[in-house]
């Protein structure tokens, strides 16, 4: 029997990055590697990047220094390592890491994975291979499916891609260089990913891509469907208990989605939508086309919907030119909204993007501040929140075993985990569960002896 090769993979950044890691796996599984925890051990390493968070690139290379040395090491025993570095940091500086990297041997973009193992051969042929083109074929129909042991290793939880790229250019962004234009998968390729998935065990499913809701795939009707359409589809398929999805855009909340929200339980009452700012200047600078009052009416038309529901958002903190008081409409509007969590950031260029051209600079001790503030209102919010469930019932879906001997975790409707003592049995079940303490942003109780009929309705910012 051939031994088989050893594959380890860095994820950075987003969801997708995540899905895309376990579908290089799917795909490399078929030239004869299986996962390694460790970089050290394994024949072929991928740094499976993205250029959203700060300093991006530095941290690539930085990791790249420490490969080399692994890489080395491997060599001086006789053994041959091969680096690959996907994603999208490849996708936009793909020849100034082959320049600056000589110990990388492949370079991908999110578009390519499916190409590994051609990248491969070449790589041992010509002794690199970089491939940063968008290619005209879809990705998806060459990947392979996951084999059933290999989804069911993953756990109960899986992401499922509907949609991939962005047309929105926000000034600050990358993501419509890096994924390219808004493509949406068709509805039957993705009900076959799902059925697949709900058969080997996953129960809670999570639509992603770039601006999800702006899904507009082929039905098998022919004609296009919506996101919410598409939710109404999926809970149809036996075993599929919980469904999300991510990451939306406010400008493309359509009546659909706010339907399913109020006609679909499988479907989770949080939602993440991105707002950035809430200063209008600001808005309307970042190119996100639309206003805080936009937003706000948005929110309106989701908490109208469905009582129960709540909000993540993220923020930049500092965009070129943010004056104090713009600044000050982001607290008031965080203040108002009432957030059950949040990610914020400081502003930082990206290159090729608009905003790096912008002269009109925020100090790097502004950005700090400010990110303090902010940050020090989103976690009083989420500290609320979570105390809210003290004393209440909530259904959780139950997880994995949890690091404590004989407690269990799962996950609230709101992604809040929470610890019970419990047999590993309830794992992949929804049980309710009576909540009695918070430690830290986990929640502590014990099974209910019924299982509640629906979800408890928690009140933000009240």
């Amino acid at each position: 029997m051939t031994t088989p090769r050893k594959l380890h993979i860095k994820s950075y950044g987003c969801q997708m990055n995540v899905y895309d890691a376990q579908r290089m796996v799917d795909t490399l599984a078929g030239e004869g590697f299986v996962e390694t925890a460790s970089a050290e051990d394994a024949d072929l390493v991928i740094l499976n990047t993205c250029h959203i968070r700060e300093k991006a690139s530095e941290k690539v290379y930085s990791e790249l220094g420490r490969l080399r040395v692994a890489k080395d090491e491997a060599a001086r025993r006789g053994r041959e390592m091969k680096i690959a570095v996907a994603g999208c940091v490849a996708q936009a500086e793909g020849a100034e890491i082959i320049h600056r990297a000589p110990t990388v041997d492949i370079v991908v973009g999110p578009q390519s994975y499916h190409h590994l193992p051609a990248l491969l051969k070449r790589a041992k042929e010509n002794g690199r291979a970089l491939e940063t083109e968008f290619p005209v074929e879809d990705k998806f129909g060459f990947l392979p499916q996951p084999k059933p042991d290999a989804i069911r290793a993953r756990g109960i939880s899986a992401f499922v891609t509907v949609q991939e790229g962005c047309d929105k250019f926000c000034t600050f962004c990358v993501v419509p260089y890096t994924r390219g234009a808004e493509v949406s998968r068709p509805v039957a390729r993705i009900i076959d990913d799902v059925k697949q998935l709900a058969d080997n065990g996953v129960r809670e499913f999570t639509l992603i891509g770039q601006n999800v809701n702006a899904y507009h795939g082929e039905g098998p009707d022919g004609r296009i469907w919506s996101l919410g359409r598409l939710l109404q589809r999926i809970v149809e398929i036996p075993g599929v208990t919980r469904l999300r999805y991510s990451t939306s855009h406010p400008r493309d909340v359509d009546d659909d989605l706010i339907a399913a929200h109020r006609d679909l339980p499988e479907l989770m009452p949080f939602v993440h939508l991105p707002v950035q700012s809430g200063s209008d200047r600001i808005l309307a600078a970042m190119n996100r086309k639309h206003t805080a009052d936009d937003y706000r009416r948005v929110i309106d038309r989701f908490r109208a919907a469905r009582q129960d529901i709540a909000f993540s958002s993220d923020f930049i903190v500092g965009f070129p030119g943010e004056s104090e008081e713009e600044f000050s409409a982001t607290l008031a509007l965080v203040t108002q909204i009432g957030y059950a969590a949040a990610y914020s950031f400081k502003y930082s260029p990206r290159p090729g993007t608009p905003a790096a051209e912008m002269r009109e600079t925020v100090s790097a001790a502004e950005m700090d501040e400010r990110l303090g503030r902010l940050q020090e209102l989103i976690d009083s919010q989420q500290s609320a929140f979570n105390r809210a469930a003290i004393g209440t019932t909530v259904d959780v879906l139950f997880e994995r075993a949890a690091r404590n001997p004989g407690q269990i975790v799962g996950r609230t409707a709101y992604l809040q985990p929470a610890h019970v003592m419990a047999s590993p049995d309830i794992i992949g079940q929804v049980r309710s569960v009576r909540i009695d303490s918070l430690e830290r942003y986990s929640l502590i109780g014990e099974l209910a002896t019924q299982s509640a009929p629906g979800l408890i309705s928690q009140t933000i910012g009240a």
